[in-house]
C-alpha cells in the first residue's frame, strides 16, 4: 500500500497539479495520485486561476496535510534528503530556491495568456506584450542556469526548479513561443524527463474538457 496520496485536478490542464506529481516522482516517495473531477470546486478555481489560494495538489503522508506546492517541494526534501532535490553547494541552493520562488509567485501574465493544455497546438500563435516579457524573462533564466551549471537540467542534475519550470516547457510547446537553441534543448530534455512522459500520456487520454481553456485562441 502506498504510504503517501497526492490529490491533483486535471492532466491535461493543471500546471500546478503537475508540479506536484514531478516532486513526488523525484523524491522517491511511495504514493497514490486521486483526480479530483473537473467541476469540483476546487479543481475548477485551480484551473481557472479563480482563487487566492488552491487547494490541489494536496499531498498527505504521515498525518500531514501539505496543499501548496513549494510547501510539498519543501516537505519532500527534508524527508527524502538523499532525493538530491535542491543542489548540494549552498549557494546554488539558494539560486534554485530563489528561480523556483519567482516561477511559484510570479508569471501570472504568462499564466493566464497561454494555459497549459497538452493535448493542444497553436501553430503561429502571437503572445500578448505582458506574456512576451514573462517569456523573456523565463528564457533568461534558462539561459543563465544551464550556462553556469552546464545542463542538461537548470543545476546540471534534476532539481526541483526543473519540477517548478516543467510545465512552462509544455506551454511554449502548444503556442509555437520561439526558442533559442538552448532553450529549446532544454524543453526536449525536459518532456523526454520519464516522469514527464507518463504525465503527458495520461494527459492525452482524459476524456475530460475544460470549455474555457479550450477556446480557439
Amino acid at each position: 500500500m502506498a504510504s503517501a496520496t497526492l490529490t491533483i485536478s486535471s492532466r491535461n490542464y493543471s500546471s500546478w497539479s503537475l508540479r506536484g506529481w514531478l516532486l513526488c516522482k523525484m523524491a522517491g516517495i511511495d504514493f497514490t495520485a486521486t483526480v479530483l473531477p473537473i467541476d469540483d470546486p476546487n479543481a475548477r478555481a485551480e484551473l481557472l486561476l479563480l482563487s487566492p489560494s488552491f487547494l490541489v495538489p494536496r499531498l498527505e503522508h504521515n498525518g500531514a496535510k501539505i496543499w501548496d506546492t513549494w510547501a510539498i517541494a519543501e516537505y519532500l526534501a527534508e524527508i527524502k534528503p538523499k532525493a538530491g532535490m535542491f543542489p548540494e553547494d549552498q549557494v546554488q541552493r539558494a539560486r534554485c530556491r530563489s528561480v523556483s520562488g519567482e516561477m511559484h509567485s510570479g508569471f501570472y501574465n504568462l499564466r493566464s495568456a497561454l494555459p497549459m493544455n497538452l493535448k493542444a497546438h497553436y501553430a503561429g500563435f502571437q503572445s500578448w506584450a505582458g506574456a512576451r516579457a514573462d517569456i523573456a524573462r523565463v528564457r533568461a533564466i534558462w539561459q543563465e542556469c544551464i550556462h553556469e551549471s552546464g545542463g542538461p537540467y537548470l543545476f546540471g542534475e534534476l532539481s526541483v526548479a526543473d519540477a517548478m519550470y516543467a510545465p512552462v516547457c509544455t506551454r511554449f510547446l502548444t503556442y509555437d513561443v520561439h526558442l533559442d537553441d538552448v532553450c529549446a534543448a532544454y524543453c526536449k530534455t525536459i518532456m523526454k524527463w520519464p516522469a514527464m512522459a507518463e504525465w503527458v500520456e495520461a494527459a492525452k487520454a482524459e476524456p475530460e474538457q475544460v470549455d474555457e481553456l479550450d477556446a480557439e485562441f
